[in-house]
């Protein structure tokens, strides 16, 4: 929880950067601690530096959500919300969250049958970075459906 804020900010640079989406602050925040308190939808990694004097601050982050496979027998791991600070790009943060999810799915005591992730279309440099992991593109085209969406309206506070 103490990455909240951080997680958020890393999540609205990513909607901009990637797709020149602005996104509703209260609805991903929402979004991101429903999920940090409830790790049977996922979890976050991040990647920290430690600045002079000791101070620690967050320059990275994936997602891990599953999917389950009855094709495999096994889950999935979505990698996504993939973002490093622009300031710390080019020196390895993302090889090292991969690394460190790859760890994971190796010690967890559940089937892990692969990983999936998707990128934007036109993010060649992503492409590349995939592709020298060992990830391959499928055959398979992406669609989505979007359901309108209202957030939960709050109580009142009664006078």
């Amino acid at each position: 929880m103490s990455d909240l804020k951080t997680i958020v900010s890393f999540n609205m640079a990513l909607a901009r950067e990637t797709e020149n989406r602005g996104l509703d602050i209260r609805v991903l925040e929402s979004g991101v601690e429903t999920l940090l308190k409830n790790s049977g939808k996922g979890w976050y990694a991040v990647a920290e530096k430690s600045l002079d004097g000791g101070q620690r601050i967050v320059v990275g982050q994936i997602l891990v959500t599953f999917e389950w496979s009855d094709w495999r027998n096994g889950n999935f791991w979505w990698l996504q919300s993939v973002y490093v600070h622009p300031d710390y790009r080019q020196q390895r943060i993302f090889r090292q969250l991969y690394e460190y999810v790859q760890g994971q799915a190796h010690l967890n005591q559940e089937a892990i049958c692969g990983f999936r992730l998707y990128v934007e279309e036109k993010n060649h440099q992503a492409h590349q970075a995939y592709a020298n992991l060992g990830f391959q593109e499928t055959a398979y085209h992406m669609y989505e459906k979007e359901f309108p969406w209202t957030p939960p309206s709050f109580p009142q506070s009664i006078v």
